[in-house]
């Protein structure tokens, strides 16, 4: 991450990213035109708490798929702060960690799925969570904003106005699909950057010996 004191509205896309793609990439660029956010710095998992029965890639391959996704945009950066920190990676300590680098004037933005935000109550420490942050929650595919609207009088009082609603274009693009055609011999041209295509072929990611059992992403 680079500070700065100019930084007003800063984005944090989280997100196992394994492989990243085009959903994420336009789900990301949507949220920093919609909220005029400075920059959006994407934060790979290192391990996911919610994912504990399911494998993920190793977290060097999904770092380095992030960066290559997004080293396009000028706007776009990857932060390594859940894949250096030991144990699971706790939504709360990642937004608390960004609020001590960047000083407490600047406005973060956590930009999930809507699907992801109506588990909110489940995440740890949410009390505290949506008092350091906003969330962007981006709907996906068959995904019906009113089952969130009706999730609001769950939430703490005074973090409901932080939770912020944006349609994106309806991509059915899924990292689940991705690894599964890629298991299967099928193509994903299109589906995701080029330079993320290469690198899951050069390093033999998802192949047979590679797939367990994975959770949709």
């Amino acid at each position: 991450m680079t500070a700065s004191n100019n930084y007003r509205r800063v984005g944090i896309m989280g997100g196992t990213f394994d492989p990243i793609h085009f959903g994420h990439l336009v789900t990301a660029e949507a949220a920093r035109w919609e909220f005029a956010l400075e920059k959006v710095v994407f934060v790979p998992s290192g391990r996911p708490p919610h994912k504990k029965d399911y494998r993920v890639s190793d977290p060097e391959h999904r770092y380095q798929m992030t960066v290559l996704a997004t080293a396009s945009n000028p706007y776009f950066e990857v932060s390594r702060s859940e894949i250096d920190r030991e144990g699971y990676s706790y939504t709360v300590d990642t937004v608390h960690e960004f609020r001590r680098f960047y000083g407490p004037e600047v406005q973060l933005f956590f930009i999930t799925g809507a699907d992801a935000i109506l588990e909110i109550l489940t995440w740890k420490d949410v009390d505290r969570l949506l008092k350091e942050c906003h969330f962007i929650a981006a709907t996906r595919p068959g995904f019906q904003l009113n089952r969130l609207g009706e999730s609001r009088p769950m939430l703490p009082v005074e973090g409901r106005h932080r939770i912020h609603l944006i349609e994106v274009p309806a991509l059915a693009i899924s990292s689940t699909d991705i690894r599964w055609r890629v298991q299967n011999k099928k193509p994903i041209k299109y589906l995701l950057p080029e330079a993320v295509e290469d690198y899951i072929h050069r390093q033999g990611l998802y192949r047979p010996r590679d797939c367990g059992v994975y959770e949709k992403s």
